[in-house]
C-alpha cells in the first residue's frame, strides 16, 4: 500500500518535471532511491503520466481541435514525423534504459551535461521557422529523453532553440510533442501492467492522475506565459547542483 505522503511527492514531481527541463524520470527514480520506498509500480507511474497528459491536452485543446479539424495539416505532419524516432528508440532500448536506470551516476552526468547544452542552446534561439526537417531533427534529440536524467522537454527544447526557434515556438512544439510521447509511454507501462497485474488502489491512481495534472496544468500555463524572459541558467543550476548532491550520495 503506497501511503499519502508517497503519493503526493510522487505525483508533484510528475506533474512539475514532466514539463520544467530538469526529467521527470530522474526526480522519480530518486524518490525511491533516496526517500527508502519501494518502488511505487507501473501502475502509479500510468496515473502520473495520465494526469500530465491531461494537463497538457486541456492547455492546448484548440491547437488540438485544428489538428484534428485538418486545419493545421502541416503540424499535424512535423508531429508524427518528430514522433516515430523515439516510438523506434523506445522499442529497441527499453531494457537497457531500464538498467540505466537503477544508475545514480547516469542519472548525475546527464543532469549535469544536458543542462549545460539547454543554457548554451537558447543564445541560438532566434525566429526561425518549424519545417518537416527541423520537426524531425527535434524528434531524434527526442531520443536523448529515454537517457535518465536528460529529461524529455530539456532535449526538445535544446533542439528547438539550437535550430533557431524562439523560446515560445519551441516549447510550443516540445509541449505538444509530449502528447503522443506520453501516449506511447503510458501504453507501454498499460502492457506491462497487463502482463502482471496488481490489485488496484483506485483511490491512490484517482489521487496521483488529479494532482499530477493540477501541478503539470500550472507548470506549462506558467512556462508559456514567461518562457520569453526565463533565462535557462537557472535551469542548469539546479541541475548541476542535483549532479553535485547525486555524486556526494555516491561517494
Amino acid at each position: 500500500m503506497i501511503d499519502f505522503w508517497h503519493i503526493l511527492i510522487l505525483s508533484l514531481i510528475q506533474g512539475l518535471t514532466e514539463f520544467l527541463p530538469v526529467s521527470s524520470s530522474a526526480h522519480l527514480i530518486l524518490v525511491g532511491l533516496l526517500g527508502d520506498w519501494q518502488d511505487q509500480g507501473v501502475l502509479m507511474d500510468i496515473a502520473a503520466h495520465i494526469g500530465s497528459l491531461m494537463a497538457v491536452m486541456i492547455y492546448f485543446r484548440r491547437d488540438i481541435f485544428r489538428l484534428l479539424c485538418g486545419k493545421q495539416n502541416q503540424l499535424l505532419i512535423q508531429l508524427i514525423i518528430a514522433t516515430l524516432p523515439i516510438g523506434v528508440a523506445g522499442l529497441l532500448f527499453a531494457g537497457v534504459v531500464s538498467d540505466m536506470g537503477r544508475s545514480m551516476a547516469v542519472i548525475a552526468l546527464s543532469s549535469a551535461v544536458f543542462g549545460v547544452l539547454l543554457w548554451w542552446s537558447q543564445r541560438l534561439a532566434k525566429q526561425a521557422e518549424l519545417d518537416n526537417k527541423t520537426a524531425l531533427l527535434i524528434g531524434l534529440a527526442q531520443c536523448l529523453a529515454l537517457i535518465p536524467g536528460a529529461s524529455r522537454s530539456g532535449v526538445t527544447l535544446t533542439a528547438g532553440m539550437a535550430l533557431g526557434l524562439n523560446k515560445t515556438d519551441a516549447a510550443r512544439f516540445s509541449f505538444l510533442l509530449a502528447i503522443p510521447t506520453l501516449l506511447m509511454a503510458a501504453a507501454y507501462a498499460g502492457l506491462q501492467w497487463y502482463q502482471q497485474p496488481v490489485t488496484v488502489d483506485y483511490s491512490a491512481v484517482g489521487s496521483v492522475i488529479v494532482l499530477s495534472f493540477l501541478s503539470a496544468w500550472l507548470v506549462i500555463t506558467v512556462l508559456m506565459k514567461f518562457i520569453e524572459r526565463i533565462d535557462f541558467v537557472w535551469f542548469m543550476a539546479y541541475r548541476l547542483l542535483l549532479a553535485f548532491l547525486l555524486l556526494l550520495v555516491l561517494i
